[in-house]
């Protein structure tokens, strides 16, 4: 059965597998969004959130690594918290790409519009811009849906912690128990040997009174039947 730090630490793995996959579908929107300025916006700032709680998560996860009680563990989940580093600074440059080239897209659409207007050519090239923003749409509900089945994955294994939980804690109250019975029992033990010494002195003492006794009958018999000796 796996330990409680070792769920922590998959499910940590999933967490930041999960924002992973939701950083680059975002990014995959923001390369294909065909504007405004103010929708790139709100795309840049839903990843700013997602990079964060990414950053969160890598640094809990090497937090987990230096809590090991084993050097292979540690060197293990070390490794894997460097290879999730190094793929989000891959997604940061990728992120500023796609800036790059959905700003310089938006520019040229806008200087499009101001120098032909209504122009039959500008408007052949939104069917395609629509047809793209749908393809990223699909991809990024494929992704998205990755997303859920992870979700549930961690829920899993947030409620394995929960069994481990409640059975750590019977164990603990069964110890208890052990103990307590232990103790009873030991205290038991010495109130048996206390009573079988005192049996035994008893005994001892009624031995003693016995034979008091008979010497003192045999003493007066002695005097009344032979006075002359």
């Amino acid at each position: 059965m796996a330990s409680a730090q070792d769920v922590h630490v998959r499910i940590c793995g999933q967490e930041i597998i999960k924002y992973d996959l939701e950083i680059k579908a975002l990014i995959q929107d923001i390369r294909e969004c065909p504007g405004p300025q103010s929708v790139l916006m709100d795309f840049n700032s839903t990843v700013k959130d997602k990079f964060n709680q990414l950053r969160l998560r890598i640094q809990n996860m090497e937090q987990m690594a230096k809590e090991q009680d084993r050097e292979t563990d540690k060197q293990a989940i070390l490794s894997e918290t460097e290879s999730h580093r190094r793929q989000m600074l891959s997604n940061q440059t990728a992120w500023r790409k796609a800036n790059l080239s959905c700003k310089q897209s938006i520019d040229n659409l806008e200087k499009d519009e101001l120098l032909y207007g209504g122009d039959s050519t500008v408007r052949q090239r939104k069917p395609t811009k629509e047809s793209m923003v749908q393809t990223s749409s699909d991809i990024t509900e494929s992704l998205m849906s990755i997303s859920r089945m992870m979700a549930q994955s961690v829920s899993q294994s947030e409620e394995s912690i929960g069994t481990l939980a409640t059975s750590s804690r019977t164990l603990l109250e069964t110890d208890e128990e052990f103990r307590a019975m232990t103790g009873t029992i030991h205290l038991g033990r010495k109130l048996i040997s206390k009573y079988n010494r005192r049996e035994l002195t008893d005994k001892l003492l009624i031995f003693l009174a016995v034979a008091l006794f008979m010497a003192t009958v045999l003493y007066i018999l002695k005097k009344r039947l032979f006075p002359f000796i």
